[in-house]
């Protein structure tokens, strides 16, 4: 098991729209002190025995509702996850997966009593994220659409959640192209979240083996339903090395493209003592670390990539606007041969140059 540092950042805006904040979040570098404040960032720390946790809620229902369903999401968590409970939990990779599911499930049935005692929060709700670092990986647990993603050297940005929502159904049913899904009208449509009355909290889970230079990052759909997957991982590579600046920008970024939600980010950048030559594919790892714990098999996980491998797209848009480039050229270059010198076989043999180079860009 590799040795495990990390920095963690964290913090959350009103937007520009909205009068409050139904967004909540809390981070703990140090599960066996139960320490849930946000470290200031320096150097790296070590890893404790028990883990560092990040939590993300947004809350939904108008008026304060919202905002008390993501607050007793969050309070929720923190009751739970505590040092003599964690002893327990920590044996196995599927045990871990369980109680995270377990505390989340606690979490809907306190919402759904405080909804009924005080009858002003009827109808709030909230989804829920959160990553648990652990033993060389990161648990990750969810309802809703707020969104867990890595970005990982050799993968570029993978988001390990995966949406519960209306247009993500449509995807998975092959009616929606995965890449219209961010400007779908009906994008903020949720399938599960916690406090819904008519049906009880279902999260999922997935494990992901840590590598060094990693950095996960969570975020309600303030970030990820206003910015695109490429906006954000451009900004994850330029901030990566201040999780602090990165959580800053991302913010920032989204209040720039309407900030008409609340937005919320908490980050962790990894470090370890992994041999640079031992970073296998992550999925490949994942399905070694025990297969019976996982919800869904790779092949679906691998659904939730958003974001090609760092640089694939962009060589791929490169080459093409170089050949748009020299066909451009090649047009030109023939007309003025053909009008100055006046080849007339010079017809056929452009013809054929320009159908060769055409047949090349549609490859791409």
């Amino acid at each position: 098991m590799p040795e495990v540092k990390f920095k963690l950042a964290a913090g959350t805006n009103v937007g520009l729209i909205r009068q409050n904040n139904e967004d909540n979040f809390v981070v703990s570098s140090d599960l066996c002190t139960s320490n849930w404040i946000i470290p200031q960032v320096g150097d790296y720390a070590d890893l404790g025995q028990y883990g560092a946790l990040l939590v993300v809620a947004d809350g939904m229902g108008g008026a304060n509702a919202g905002e008390v369903a993501s607050a007793i999401a969050v309070e929720t968590i923190q009751s739970l996850f505590v040092p003599e409970q964690i002893e327990k939990t920590i044996t196995s990779d599927k045990s871990i997966q369980e109680f995270m599911k377990s505390v989340v499930k606690s979490a809907d049935l306190n919402i759904l009593h405080r909804s009924q005692e005080d009858k002003s929060t009827q109808g709030m709700g909230t989804t829920i994220v959160m990553a648990w670092i652990i033993n060389g990986k990161a648990f990750v647990c969810w309802c809703g659409d707020s969104r867990c993603y890595v970005l990982n050297k050799r993968n570029g940005l993978i988001q390990l959640s995966k949406d519960h929502s209306y247009v993500q159904e449509l995807v998975d049913k092959g009616e929606l192209d995965p890449e219209l899904m961010h400007d779908h009208p009906l994008s903020n449509v949720i399938t599960r979240c916690l406090g819904d009355v008519e049906n009880r909290a279902n999260p999922e889970t997935r494990v992901y083996q840590l590598h060094n230079g990693d950095i996960i990052m969570l975020c309600s759909d303030g970030l990820c339903g206003l910015c695109h997957d490429n906006e954000i991982l451009d900004i994850m590579i330029k901030f990566h090395e201040d999780p602090i600046e990165l959580k800053n920008e991302l913010i920032s970024t989204a209040l720039s493209a309407g900030g008409y939600d609340n937005v919320t980010v908490a980050v962790a950048n990894i470090q370890t003592d992994e041999e640079e030559d031992s970073h296998e594919d992550a999925s490949e790892e994942e399905k070694a670390d025990d297969n019976s714990a996982n919800d869904e098999s790779e092949e679906e996980l691998s659904t939730t990539i958003r974001s090609e491998i760092i640089g694939h797209r962009t060589s791929k848009h490169i080459v093409s606007r170089t050949l748009i480039v020299l066909l451009i050229l090649l047009i030109a270059a023939g007309v003025y041969i053909y009008y100055t010198i006046g080849f007339e076989s010079f017809q056929t043999e452009m013809s054929a140059a320009i159908n060769n180079m055409l047949i090349k860009i549609k490859q791409f």
